[in-house]
C-alpha cells in the first residue's frame, strides 16, 4: 500500500531513541512519544480557499524534529507514521 499526504500535511516514521546524545537512559513513556522522524513522503501544498499553494519546506528523506503530541499515528505497512501538517514540524535537523 502506498500514500500520498494531501495538502500541507507530511507522513513522517519515528525514530526510537534508547538514550539522549549524552548518554542519559529514557525511561519507557519517552520511548513512546518520539520527537524525531524521517520524512517519508510530503503533500504538494494546495487545497487552501485562498487558491495561493503552501510552499513545502521538508523533502523527502529529512529528519525533523515535531510536537509531542502532533498529528495522527498509524500504521503503514506493519510499519507505525505519524502524519502531521507541516506547521506542527518545529525544525530540519541537519548532520
Amino acid at each position: 500500500m502506498t500514500i500520498k499526504p494531501l495538502f500541507d500535511r507530511v507522513v513522517l516514521v519515528p525514530e526510537k531513541q534508547e538514550t539522549t546524545s549524552s548518554g542519559i537512559f529514557l525511561g519507557s513513556h519517552e520511548q513512546d512519544l518520539p520527537l524525531i522522524g524521517k520524512v517519508l513522503c510530503v503533500g504538494d501544498g494546495n487545497g487552501y480557499a485562498s487558491d495561493k499553494k503552501c510552499e513545502m519546506l521538508v523533502k523527502k528523506g529529512d529528519r525533523v524534529l515535531y510536537g509531542k503530541y502532533s498529528g495522527l499515528t498509524t500504521e503503514l505497512n506493519n510499519k507505525q507514521v505519524v502524519i502531521v501538517r507541516q506547521t506542527d514540524i518545529l525544525a530540519i535537523l541537519e548532520d
